[in-house]
């Protein structure tokens, strides 16, 4: 049978009346069977869960390990730097790159110094800051090109907004550090990533806007960086001059 009748009392004008209550049937065994459906949505939103999981962990290493491991790059770097000055080297090879230079921004705090490599490969920009190639060298005739990220990897340009117009860049190599100041600020020139006017040895701006000053000599500086947090198709730009240099006794 696949059903149980079960009588029930009810009362009637003539006296009791019975009747029977239909049970509904069971599954095989006694238990009832998921319906395929449930399952079907029970397994895509366990797959949801472990896809927005993983998401957020890849936005965590983003933004906190990917400067945890940089931050660890900069110190190892530094410490190769100075290992290799000593030894007389203007230019140490590291695992992550040729390293040239400390970089000292007192705008972005008074113990900011990140290291300068040569180039701007993702390995490089994730080490420190990077010259670009065929720019200038520092304190030479030309535009000495730096490149680094605003937000993950170190993020040694995050406070770029903050720099103004006479604030002092300081790149310190073996023999020599040198002092720039700078011609405008962290906001004042926002371009698209293809205009690469501003890597020229003396940048003229194509409309006329910001660039060098007109008496800024020839020995400039250029740092740039991503003008948005999460978009990367414009670049932050600023200009500045070399004022001053010192020997370093090594």
């Amino acid at each position: 049978m696949t059903q149980t009748d079960e009588p029930i009392a009810e009362s009637g004008a003539d006296g009791p009346v019975r009747r029977r209550r239909s049970r509904p049937s069971s599954s095989r065994g006694g238990k009832r069977a998921a319906p395929t459906g449930r399952r079907i949505s029970f397994w895509v939103g366990c797959g949801l869960i472990a896809a927005g999981l993983a998401v957020l962990a890849w936005v965590a290493w983003q933004f906190w390990g990917t400067n945890w491991q940089s931050g660890r790059r900069h110190t190892q770097v530094e410490h190769a730097l100075q290992s290799g000055w000593n030894d007389g080297q203007d230019v140490v090879r590291t695992e992550f790159g040729n390293a040239s230079a400390i970089l000292h921004v007192p705008r972005f705090g008074k113990d900011f110094s990140v290291p300068v490599l040569e180039g701007s490969s993702p390995e490089v920009l994730a080490a420190g800051v990077g010259h670009m190639a065929d720019t200038a060298q520092p304190g030479a005739d030309g535009n000495y090109v730096l490149a680094g990220h605003r937000v993950t990897h170190g993020e040694p340009f995050a406070k770029f907004p903050s720099l103004r117009a006479g604030d002092k860049v300081i790149v310190e190599t073996r023999a020599v550090t040198y002092t720039y100041v700078l011609d405008n600020g962290g906001e004042d020139l926002i371009i698209p990533f293809t205009q690469t006017w501003v890597l020229d040895a003396k940048p003229v701006n194509p409309k006329g806007g910001v660039q060098p000053r007109a008496d800024a000599g020839t020995k400039l500086i250029t740092l740039l960086t991503c003008s948005e947090i999460f978009h990367t198709d414009n670049r932050s730009v600023v200009f500045g001059h070399l004022v001053g240099q010192t020997p370093n006794n090594r």
